[in-house]
């Protein structure tokens, strides 16, 4: 009998062990899927409803899209992609391949002229008022000069930290023979830089690039009447032209020089004339290298500009300085009233100021190579000017040339 019992005994606490190794088998096994499970799955927060259950993402995950996001992405996607397109426009111009014209659209310009260039020049120029440390101008001087190519050995002074701030840097002089004015051609160049368009003026159009033009009119503005020429505000756009010219035989020219940031900023007057006249345009501040004037058309009627109207030996001359971004300053070294880059202006209006006076009917005499003005950094100049229809250029398109050089003669 108590056989019995003991064998009863040890089959129920087998059939025990057996049943708890499965409960803790079952248990390990759920254990093990559910953390497979919590693995594989993103942890979601989960909310019930009568219905179905709803995931959220994790707060981690949520990625809020801001407009200024919106802005510097799509912004510097369009920066990049222009870049790429000056890029492939470089090297088919080495290639000598001519380049294909593309006109910007209405709202790409009216993009562009959104962008507050005149408010970053104006804060450009006051960091380059901004006085540095004589440890930190030979480095930062340096790094401009070599992203450049500025050849400091025809500056007067090439001690690097001589220059307080960068606009004595930029507006440094050059020394007396680096730059020899030539003597046998009637008109100079009256800065250095690179050759844009040159040419007879038709049409009352003129050519930035090759391909691209602006009207005469809208950039010199409406004629103004000087004692040697009459001028009508009615006049068409032929007649405009017609009236510039004040001898017979002769024709209109112009010549359009773009100056770089690596080169001399300061600008001389190219021929022996008087300066009658100074007309101030406000206006936008967009940049005027080559391939955005070949991208903008009447891009110079765009940008701010001082016009310098008189005459010479053989009738109308004018020199325009065309401002650019981070080059809102326009210097005319004997006009003391002209301050350029103003923070409001009116849209499309500009100011007149006359150097002929009652005390003074001669106007401003300037000679051939006599110091005229300057930028803070790389700009445009244009000279628009009467000469004998026998008048050549001795220029290529795109050369450099540089202050003193010959333009072209009779």
């Amino acid at each position: 009998m108590a056989a019995s019992v003991e064998r009863m005994c040890g089959a129920a606490l087998r059939r025990s062990s057996v049943l708890t190794d499965c409960s803790f088998s079952w248990r390990k096994n759920l254990s093990l899927r559910k953390t497979l499970v919590i693995w594989k799955q993103p942890p979601f927060r989960t909310f019930f409803t009568d219905r179905r259950k709803l995931h959220t993402a994790p707060v981690v995950r949520t990625f809020r899209l801001r407009p200024f996001h919106f802005l510097v992405a799509t912004g510097g996607g369009y920066a990049g992609y222009r870049q790429y397109e000056k890029y492939k426009e470089e090297q088919l111009e080495k290639m000598g391949i001519e380049i294909p014209i593309k006109l910007a659209s209405k709202w790409e310009v009216s993009l562009y002229k959104s962008v507050p260039t005149r408010l970053l020049s104006r804060a450009w120029g006051r960091l380059n008022q901004v006085e540095l440390p004589t440890w930190l101008r030979k480095p930062v001087y340096s790094l401009y000069i070599w992203t450049f190519g500025v050849n400091m050995k025809e500056a007067a002074v090439e001690d690097l930290h001589h220059y307080r701030n960068l606009s004595e840097f930029f507006r440094r002089k050059l020394k007396p023979q680096s730059r020899p004015v030539c003597c046998y051609h009637s008109v100079i160049s009256p800065s250095d830089g690179k050759i844009l368009n040159f040419g007879q003026v038709k049409n009352c159009e003129v050519e930035q690039v090759k391909g691209v033009t602006y009207s005469l009119e809208s950039f010199l503005g409406p004629c103004t009447s000087t004692e040697d020429v009459q001028f009508s505000q009615t006049s068409s756009c032929n007649s405009f032209q017609n009236q510039l010219v004040t001898k017979e035989g002769n024709e209109l020219y112009h010549c359009v020089i773009y100056l770089a940031p690596g080169d001399y900023h300061c600008f001389h007057s190219p021929t022996d004339w008087r300066v009658s006249h100074r007309r101030h345009f406000p206006g936008s501040l967009m940049s005027v290298n080559p391939g955005v004037a070949r991208w903008i058309k009447e891009l110079f009627c765009h940008n701010e500009r001082v016009v310098l109207t008189g005459d010479w030996k053989h009738g109308f001359f004018s020199l325009t300085a065309v401002g650019a971004t981070n080059v809102g300053s326009i210097r005319i070294y004997f006009d003391r009233d002209l301050h350029t880059n103003s923070p409001c202006y009116s849209k499309g209006s500009y100011n007149d100021f006359s150097f002929i006076t009652n005390n003074n009917k001669e106007g401003i005499p300037m000679r051939k190579g006599e110091h005229l003005g300057e930028f803070n950094l790389g700009s445009t100049i244009v000279l628009i000017f009467e000469a004998p229809k026998d008048f050549n250029f001795h220029l290529k398109p795109g050369q450099k040339i540089r202050f003193g050089e010959a333009l072209g003669s009779l």
